[in-house]
């Protein structure tokens, strides 16, 4: 994976010109969410979502590129401690194309 696959931050302080203390974190936490799949971002955003508190959800938008419904979402199922997603898959089950054979009248 190259480093044109990991998104750049797009807080205001990584827009502006010169360096603050925040940035290389910013880097790590796009590093790491572009190695996950799509269900452990929205939770891993979520945490620190939680962790900064009010206005962590607009902050962590602008420095992961996820949408605040997104991250909404994951602090939801993390309050419900997880319960409605299964632990050996990343989407739900029934989500995706319908089987051929459906499609097919008989």
């Amino acid at each position: 994976m190259t480093s044109l696959d990991v998104p750049l931050c797009q807080c205001p302080r990584c827009l502006q010109p010169g360096d603050h203390p925040d940035r290389l974190l910013h880097q790590q936490i796009n590093l790491l969410l572009s190695r996950l799949d799509e269900a452990q971002r929205r939770w891993y955003v979520a945490l620190e979502s939680n962790r900064l508190g009010h206005g962590g959800e607009r902050l962590l938008s602008q420095i992961t590129g996820m949408d605040e419904k997104t991250i909404r979402r994951g602090r939801e199922e993390l309050a419900a401690s997880l319960a409605d997603c299964p632990p050996d898959r990343v989407r739900q089950p029934g989500g995706g194309r319908p089987a051929v054979e459906k499609k097919r009248r008989r």
